[in-house]
């Protein structure tokens, strides 16, 4: 359903930008350090998204992850180094055509918090889709880590949420198990593949609910091949959900999932494999091809018992098996 080439052209809807703590308090403590401080500086944050840029622009245009391997976590690094790959794979002497990314009018959301990791999030205008907002969450693991830009969603200007700042103008981060929300952000992963395959009312009707899961039901009855889904949250490490508290007592909240999409062909029908997807196979297409992707999405996760509201979404194939 979704063709990733790159970071140039991703698949996407509304979003809004966010950004969450990892534990029940809404704090994590490693070696003793309880302090609540800023995750990170302006002018730190600032230069965090510049290495990135810089990295990011060298891949593209030599079609190289290991140019920006160092820049990129979670699913937007699953997503971006499959994405080069791939490109790689088509374009073997790189991206003659690349006009490189540009990322301008930076406002910084950065929560205070105490421990590892700490993370933040880049609100950016970008030279690609530009009537979009570009949102990056950008993460580190411990002080002698890098930086690196662990999500991706753009954000239709309109619909960005008003986000809860102290006198100081620091954000507040949202605990991963807050129960005052309509799900807790480290459920709705779990909460999204289920609906996926059982539907419910947890989810508003949109582009990524209601309109996604009708197109994968028809596309099962596919004449000649049967097509298979199963979806996976995934919630460790940087693919953990982060999230930032909104004016409104809600939050904004990136997740991620995994889908898979075995697609299986009748005696005597031929299976079909896509450019982009045979840099990533793995295996003969006989008579069957799973397709692996990632996902992150971006949400606004009311409190109490109120629907959740896509915002943004972006979907990358990241591995292929033929059988």
């Amino acid at each position: 359903m979704s063709r990733l080439r790159s970071l140039s052209r991703p698949a996407t809807a509304a979003a809004a930008v966010t950004a969450l703590s990892m534990t029940a308090s809404g704090c994590v403590t490693v070696h003793g350090e309880r302090e609540v401080v800023p995750a990170a500086t302006k002018a730190e944050a600032g230069r965090a998204l510049k290495d990135f840029l810089t990295a990011y622009n060298k891949a593209d245009k030599a079609y190289d992850p290991a140019l920006d391997a160092a820049r990129v976590t979670g699913p937007l690094g699953a997503i971006n180094q499959a994405g080069l790959k791939s490109n790689k794979g088509q374009h073997p002497g790189g991206n003659p055509d690349q006009v490189p990314l540009e990322l301008t009018d930076a406002k910084f959301s950065i929560p205070k918090k105490a421990g590892w990791p700490r993370w933040f999030v880049a609100d950016t205008h970008a030279n690609r889709r530009e009537d979009m907002r570009w949102l990056f969450v950008f993460t580190k693991g411990s002080a002698d880590q890098l930086w690196e830009a662990s999500y991706l969603n753009l954000v239709a200007p309109d619909k960005m949420p008003e986000l809860k700042k102290d006198k100081d103008g620091w954000a507040e981060p949202v605990a991963a198990g807050s129960s005052s929300l309509a799900v807790a952000p480290k459920n709705l992963g779990k909460q999204y593949t289920s609906y996926l395959k059982s539907g419910g009312d947890t989810f508003a009707p949109g582009d990524h609910t209601s309109t996604w899961k009708a197109f994968r039901d028809k596309n099962t009855k596919r004449r000649g091949i049967a097509v298979q889904y199963i979806d996976e949250p995934k919630n460790d490490g940087t693919f953990a959900p982060v999230g930032l508290r909104t004016q409104d007592g809600g939050a904004m909240v990136f997740f991620s999932t995994h889908h898979y999409e075995k697609q299986t062909a009748a005696k005597g029908v031929n299976l079909t494999v896509d450019p982009e997807v045979k840099p990533l196979l793995t295996g003969e297409v006989k008579q069957s091809v799973l397709l692996e992707r990632v996902s992150n999405q971006l949400v606004l996760d009311p409190t109490g018992s109120g629907k959740v509201t896509f915002l943004s979404r972006i979907q990358g194939l990241t591995g292929a098996k033929g059988e």
